[in-house]
């Protein structure tokens, strides 16, 4: 695995000057990002395929082990309060459970049986969409619940770090972000772990871009949870149908915060008429405007 070779141009980094050994890191950083420019065309099969699949109702699912299955959680509980995706539709499926996230618990990913019993028992099925993390490409855990879920119907999306590898090879759907040996050899918490991030990002917000969340290039299906929210909110709904600052504000109240109701609601709806039009056109601003033009 090109991941855990040692590269000889960084024998002996703990002996360079503090900076060198700072910008050497830096360079890796960079060319982590750069790994993904060939994955750009899969990263959007991916996502046209998850959001065409999670249209009927399906959840997102994310499986991954160690820093893989970190940042697979931290994409997806992400989603809710920056898209409004239902925390009902997402699960996260990490090797070790919860306590992983803040704990190392670098055997459970061997646990290929717990992988698959935990697909079971969470019903995953044809309407899902399961994304799958591992620098390796190898991890038991993560490829046993990809194999799984595919065996059920699910969707299945696989990110990884080595290409011609079991998850390669189990998922429907794969983006190989390249990225050779680290730093620090075999420390994919760097390279491997910055491109997973980028590659999550992308495909994530990609899917919600495709599902209808993304208006005009504003977050309308937010969360408001906080003063800084509701005046980022505000200004989207003044901005999006030119009325006072005043007006934006009822709108939203009246809309109980919600964004894309308060749009409807500025442009002259009542707030039960554009919650229904919403409704029907599964929660998508552009398609909802147009109906009520």
């Amino acid at each position: 695995m090109n991941t855990e070779t040692l590269d000889p141009r960084y024998q002996g980094v703990e002996r360079w000057p503090t900076q060198c050994a700072v910008e050497a890191m830096l360079e890796g950083q960079m060319a982590a990002i750069a790994a993904l420019q060939t994955q750009t065309t899969a990263i959007a099969a991916a996502a046209d395929a998850a959001a065409a699949r999670l249209e009927s109702g399906g959840r997102l699912v994310f499986v991954g082990a160690g820093t893989s299955g970190r940042l697979a959680v931290q994409d997806g509980t992400e989603l809710h309060p920056t898209f409004g995706w239902p925390g009902e539709r997402t699960l996260f499926l990490m090797a070790g459970g919860a306590d992983a996230l803040t704990k190392a618990r670098e055997g459970a990913e061997d646990d290929a049986d717990a992988a698959r019993a935990e697909v079971a028992a969470a019903g995953v099925g044809a309407q899902d969409v399961m994304i799958g993390v591992a620098a390796s490409g190898r991890t038991p855990f993560t490829v046993a619940a990809i194999e799984a879920a595919r065996a059920a119907g699910a969707l299945t999306i696989g990110i990884a770090n080595n290409a011609a590898t079991p998850l390669v090879d189990a998922a429907e759907h794969v983006v190989v972000a390249s990225t050779g040996s680290e730093i620090v050899a075999g420390s994919t918490r760097m390279k491997a772990g910055t491109a997973q991030k980028a590659a999550l990002n992308l495909l994530s917000t990609t899917i919600m871009i495709r599902l209808g969340l993304v208006y005009d290039g504003r977050m309308v299906a937010m969360r408001v949870s906080n003063a800084k929210l509701l005046r980022r909110a505000r200004a989207m709904v003044q901005d999006l149908t030119g009325v006072a600052p005043d007006a934006a504000a009822e709108a939203l109240e009246r809309g109980d915060n919600d964004i894309r109701r308060a749009v409807l609601i500025a442009r002259g709806m009542t707030p039960e008429d554009a919650a229904a039009l919403l409704d029907r056109h599964h929660g998508r601003l552009d398609a909802a405007i147009a109906a009520g033009n």
